[in-house]
């Protein structure tokens, strides 16, 4: 197992594993484009050469970052890649000096277990909805906001 920063050369993995779980409704879909824009923002984990797992961290505001793309493949469930993922993140935030990062999700058991808890989304500045405009489920979304402060 290897976690790094992904480069231009995992692209094509994180799209195919980030909108494999989107396809499931379980997670929101990110272009090629989308990902291509913002691969600086990604953590890989990678086994035998492999991209098996990614979560991004992106800045939003100026003390504010949000945690996206969260997923693991299902041959590699269960060996704590998400929770290294978003540890990851937040010491990634320590070093932007971020004080809160949140998590737009449908699974809000796993960030509640890693130290996240629920908010309202009428809470957060409405600079962080300027990518809803993109998604399919707007202006319905039922993810569900959670937030940590650091």
């Amino acid at each position: 197992m290897n976690m790094r920063k992904a480069t231009l050369e995992d692209v094509t993995s994180l799209h195919k594993l980030i909108n494999g779980y989107a396809k499931d409704n379980i997670m929101l879909p990110r272009s090629l484009n989308e990902i291509y824009d913002n691969v600086r923002d990604f953590w890989v984990i990678e086994e035998n050469g492999e991209v098996v797992a990614c979560a991004a961290l992106h800045p939003t505001w100026e003390d504010m970052a949000e945690v996206k793309s969260l997923a693991v493949s299902q041959e590699h469930q269960h060996k704590n890649y998400a929770t290294r993922l978003v540890k990851a993140c937040l010491d990634e935030c320590k070093t932007l000096r971020v004080n809160k990062v949140f998590a737009l999700t449908y699974v809000p058991g796993f960030f509640e277990k890693v130290g996240f808890t629920r908010d309202k989304k009428e809470s957060m500045p409405h600079k962080i909805w300027s990518e809803c405009i993109k998604c399919p489920y707007f202006p319905d979304c039922n993810e569900v906001l959670m937030v940590k402060k650091i």
